[in-house]
Protein backbone atom coordinates (compact mmCIF):
# COMPACT_ATOMS: atom_id res chain seq x y z
CA UNK A 1 0.00 0.00 0.00
CA UNK A 2 2.71 2.26 0.49
CA UNK A 3 3.72 1.82 -3.14
CA UNK A 4 1.00 2.54 -4.31
CA UNK A 5 0.85 5.76 -2.00
CA UNK A 6 4.37 6.99 -3.14
CA UNK A 7 3.07 6.49 -7.00
CA UNK A 8 0.16 8.75 -6.27
CA UNK A 9 1.89 11.34 -4.52
CA UNK A 10 4.54 11.04 -7.30
CA UNK A 11 1.88 11.89 -10.18
CA UNK A 12 0.33 14.64 -8.25
CA UNK A 13 3.21 16.70 -7.64
CA UNK A 14 4.30 16.04 -11.35
CA UNK A 15 0.82 16.84 -12.63
CA UNK A 16 0.84 19.99 -10.20
CA UNK A 17 3.74 21.75 -10.61
CA UNK A 18 4.36 24.27 -13.74
CA UNK A 19 4.28 22.81 -16.80
CA UNK A 20 2.45 19.12 -15.07
CA UNK A 21 -0.51 19.84 -17.04
CA UNK A 22 -3.12 19.54 -14.27
CA UNK A 23 -4.43 23.38 -14.73
CA UNK A 24 -4.72 22.95 -19.04
CA UNK A 25 -7.50 21.07 -19.17
CA UNK A 26 -9.74 23.33 -16.22
CA UNK A 27 -8.22 26.36 -18.36
CA UNK A 28 -9.33 25.25 -21.62
CA UNK A 29 -12.89 24.04 -19.92
CA UNK A 30 -13.01 27.41 -18.55
CA UNK A 31 -12.38 29.45 -22.28
CA UNK A 32 -14.89 26.84 -24.54
CA UNK A 33 -17.55 28.06 -22.11
CA UNK A 34 -17.20 32.02 -21.88
CA UNK A 35 -16.74 31.64 -25.79
CA UNK A 36 -19.76 29.83 -26.70
CA UNK A 37 -22.47 32.66 -25.67
CA UNK A 38 -20.07 34.92 -27.74
CA UNK A 39 -20.56 32.32 -30.81
CA UNK A 40 -24.24 31.29 -30.59
CA UNK A 41 -25.89 34.46 -29.36
CA UNK A 42 -26.86 35.86 -26.03
CA UNK A 43 -30.83 34.24 -26.49
CA UNK A 44 -30.77 32.60 -22.56
CA UNK A 45 -33.69 29.67 -24.34
CA UNK A 46 -30.63 28.84 -26.87
CA UNK A 47 -28.17 29.01 -24.56
CA UNK A 48 -30.30 26.39 -21.88
CA UNK A 49 -31.26 23.98 -24.85
CA UNK A 50 -27.76 23.39 -26.12
CA UNK A 51 -26.11 23.58 -22.43
CA UNK A 52 -25.71 20.25 -21.21
CA UNK A 53 -23.82 18.93 -24.44
CA UNK A 54 -21.33 21.58 -24.90
CA UNK A 55 -20.56 21.51 -20.86
CA UNK A 56 -20.07 17.79 -22.16
CA UNK A 57 -17.97 18.28 -25.23
CA UNK A 58 -15.75 20.72 -23.13
CA UNK A 59 -15.19 18.61 -20.31
CA UNK A 60 -14.61 15.58 -22.62
CA UNK A 61 -12.16 17.87 -24.86
CA UNK A 62 -10.55 19.08 -21.69
CA UNK A 63 -9.37 15.35 -20.24
CA UNK A 64 -8.36 14.94 -23.53
CA UNK A 65 -5.67 17.74 -23.81
CA UNK A 66 -3.37 15.79 -20.55
CA UNK A 67 -3.73 12.48 -21.86
CA UNK A 68 -0.37 12.18 -23.59
CA UNK A 69 1.53 13.46 -20.73
CA UNK A 70 0.26 9.94 -18.70
CA UNK A 71 3.10 7.71 -19.75
CA UNK A 72 4.71 9.63 -22.57
CA UNK A 73 7.36 11.25 -20.29
CA UNK A 74 7.85 8.47 -18.13
CA UNK A 75 9.33 6.39 -21.29
CA UNK A 76 10.92 9.37 -22.72
CA UNK A 77 13.26 9.32 -19.54
CA UNK A 78 13.60 5.20 -18.69
CA UNK A 79 11.05 5.75 -15.51
CA UNK A 80 8.61 3.67 -17.18
CA UNK A 81 11.25 0.92 -17.45
CA UNK A 82 12.56 0.96 -13.77
CA UNK A 83 8.47 1.35 -12.23
CA UNK A 84 7.82 -2.05 -14.88
CA UNK A 85 10.99 -3.88 -12.54
CA UNK A 86 9.22 -2.93 -9.51
CA UNK A 87 6.68 -5.02 -7.32
CA UNK A 88 3.97 -2.74 -8.19
CA UNK A 89 2.33 -4.93 -11.11
CA UNK A 90 1.48 -3.02 -14.21
CA UNK A 91 -2.21 -2.99 -13.86
CA UNK A 92 -1.59 -1.21 -10.63
CA UNK A 93 0.95 1.29 -12.39
CA UNK A 94 -2.42 2.04 -14.80
CA UNK A 95 -4.77 2.81 -12.17
CA UNK A 96 -2.40 4.92 -10.02
CA UNK A 97 -2.07 7.06 -12.90
CA UNK A 98 -5.48 6.79 -14.08
CA UNK A 99 -6.61 8.09 -10.68
CA UNK A 100 -3.65 11.00 -10.51
CA UNK A 101 -5.25 11.96 -13.62
CA UNK A 102 -8.89 11.87 -12.60
CA UNK A 103 -7.69 13.70 -9.43
CA UNK A 104 -6.29 16.54 -11.09
CA UNK A 105 -8.26 17.06 -14.24
CA UNK A 106 -11.57 15.32 -14.03
CA UNK A 107 -12.54 16.70 -10.51
CA UNK A 108 -11.80 20.17 -11.13
CA UNK A 109 -14.06 20.17 -13.62
CA UNK A 110 -16.94 18.75 -11.72
CA UNK A 111 -16.02 21.85 -9.59
CA UNK A 112 -16.38 24.23 -12.02
CA UNK A 113 -19.05 23.30 -13.94
CA UNK A 114 -21.97 24.34 -11.93
CA UNK A 115 -20.73 27.80 -12.28
CA UNK A 116 -20.30 27.68 -15.93
CA UNK A 117 -23.51 26.32 -15.89
CA UNK A 118 -24.62 29.61 -15.45
CA UNK A 119 -23.53 31.06 -17.93
CA UNK A 120 -25.06 28.68 -20.17
CA UNK A 121 -28.61 29.57 -18.20
CA UNK A 122 -28.59 25.91 -17.53
CA UNK A 123 -32.00 25.17 -15.94
CA UNK A 124 -32.13 24.98 -11.85
CA UNK A 125 -33.19 21.30 -11.64
CA UNK A 126 -30.01 20.40 -13.63
CA UNK A 127 -27.07 21.14 -11.33
CA UNK A 128 -27.20 18.09 -9.16
CA UNK A 129 -27.53 15.61 -11.75
CA UNK A 130 -24.96 17.82 -13.56
CA UNK A 131 -22.54 17.51 -11.03
CA UNK A 132 -23.54 13.52 -10.50
CA UNK A 133 -23.18 13.10 -13.90
CA UNK A 134 -19.59 14.65 -14.02
CA UNK A 135 -18.78 12.48 -10.88
CA UNK A 136 -19.47 9.44 -12.64
CA UNK A 137 -18.74 10.07 -16.01
CA UNK A 138 -15.28 11.65 -15.82
CA UNK A 139 -13.38 8.48 -14.08
CA UNK A 140 -14.68 6.66 -17.78
CA UNK A 141 -12.83 9.66 -19.64
CA UNK A 142 -9.71 8.87 -17.75
CA UNK A 143 -9.48 5.26 -17.63
CA UNK A 144 -10.78 5.41 -21.80
CA UNK A 145 -7.82 7.89 -22.15
CA UNK A 146 -5.34 5.76 -20.64
CA UNK A 147 -6.08 3.07 -23.04
CA UNK A 148 -4.97 5.28 -25.69
CA UNK A 149 -2.12 6.72 -24.21
CA UNK A 150 -0.34 3.40 -23.42
CA UNK A 151 -1.37 2.25 -27.43
CA UNK A 152 0.63 5.45 -28.36
CA UNK A 153 3.54 5.40 -26.35
CA UNK A 154 6.22 5.92 -27.53
CA UNK A 155 5.27 7.46 -30.87
CA UNK A 156 6.87 10.88 -31.73
CA UNK A 157 4.05 13.30 -31.96
CA UNK A 158 1.52 11.02 -30.75
CA UNK A 159 -1.51 13.41 -30.10
CA UNK A 160 -3.21 13.30 -33.38
CA UNK A 161 -2.93 9.53 -33.46
CA UNK A 162 -4.15 9.54 -29.38
CA UNK A 163 -7.30 11.77 -30.30
CA UNK A 164 -8.20 9.70 -33.23
CA UNK A 165 -8.28 6.50 -31.25
CA UNK A 166 -10.04 7.95 -27.50
CA UNK A 167 -12.56 10.27 -28.51
CA UNK A 168 -14.49 6.92 -30.43
CA UNK A 169 -14.28 5.82 -26.91
CA UNK A 170 -15.86 8.43 -25.24
CA UNK A 171 -18.89 8.77 -27.33
CA UNK A 172 -20.97 6.54 -25.02
CA UNK A 173 -20.28 8.59 -21.99
CA UNK A 174 -21.05 11.64 -24.24
CA UNK A 175 -23.99 10.46 -24.87
CA UNK A 176 -25.38 9.40 -21.32
CA UNK A 177 -23.78 12.10 -19.71
CA UNK A 178 -25.20 14.90 -21.89
CA UNK A 179 -28.62 12.96 -21.71
CA UNK A 180 -28.64 12.74 -17.63
CA UNK A 181 -28.27 16.79 -17.85
CA UNK A 182 -30.70 17.39 -20.70
CA UNK A 183 -33.63 15.22 -18.98
CA UNK A 184 -33.09 16.87 -15.51
CA UNK A 185 -33.29 20.45 -17.17
CA UNK A 186 -36.53 19.35 -19.00
CA UNK A 187 -38.15 18.62 -15.37
CA UNK A 188 -38.03 14.46 -16.71
CA UNK A 189 -36.72 11.44 -14.94
CA UNK A 190 -32.85 11.12 -15.71
CA UNK A 191 -32.82 7.75 -13.69
CA UNK A 192 -32.10 5.46 -16.48
CA UNK A 193 -29.56 7.77 -18.31
CA UNK A 194 -27.72 7.61 -14.96
CA UNK A 195 -27.60 4.58 -14.74
CA UNK A 196 -26.09 3.54 -18.16
CA UNK A 197 -23.57 6.26 -17.50
CA UNK A 198 -22.75 4.33 -13.91
CA UNK A 199 -22.31 0.88 -15.90
CA UNK A 200 -20.43 2.46 -18.87
CA UNK A 201 -17.72 4.31 -16.18
CA UNK A 202 -17.83 0.76 -14.36
CA UNK A 203 -16.89 -1.43 -17.50
CA UNK A 204 -14.51 1.39 -18.16
CA UNK A 205 -12.78 1.93 -14.87
CA UNK A 206 -12.54 -2.04 -14.83
CA UNK A 207 -11.08 -2.83 -18.23
CA UNK A 208 -9.03 -0.04 -18.81
CA UNK A 209 -5.83 -1.12 -16.24
CA UNK A 210 -5.75 -4.86 -18.41
CA UNK A 211 -5.74 -2.60 -22.21
CA UNK A 212 -3.56 -0.57 -20.50
CA UNK A 213 -1.08 -2.60 -19.17
CA UNK A 214 -1.02 -5.05 -21.89
CA UNK A 215 0.05 -2.43 -24.50
CA UNK A 216 2.51 -1.28 -22.11
CA UNK A 217 4.12 -4.45 -22.01
CA UNK A 218 4.21 -5.03 -25.54
CA UNK A 219 6.21 -1.36 -25.78
CA UNK A 220 8.65 -2.14 -23.35
CA UNK A 221 9.09 -5.81 -24.91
Amino acid sequence: MNAYSALLRRELTLALRSGGGAGLGLAFFLIVIMLIPFGVGPETPTLGLIAPGVLWVAALLACLLSLDRLFQQDAEDGTLDILALSPVPMEGLVMVKTLGHWLTTGVPLVIAAPVLGLTLNLAGPAYPWLVAALLVGTPALSALGAIGAALTVGVRRGGLLLSILVLPLYIPTLIFGAQVVSLAAKGLDPGIAMMLLTGTSLFAVAVSPFASAAALRVHLS
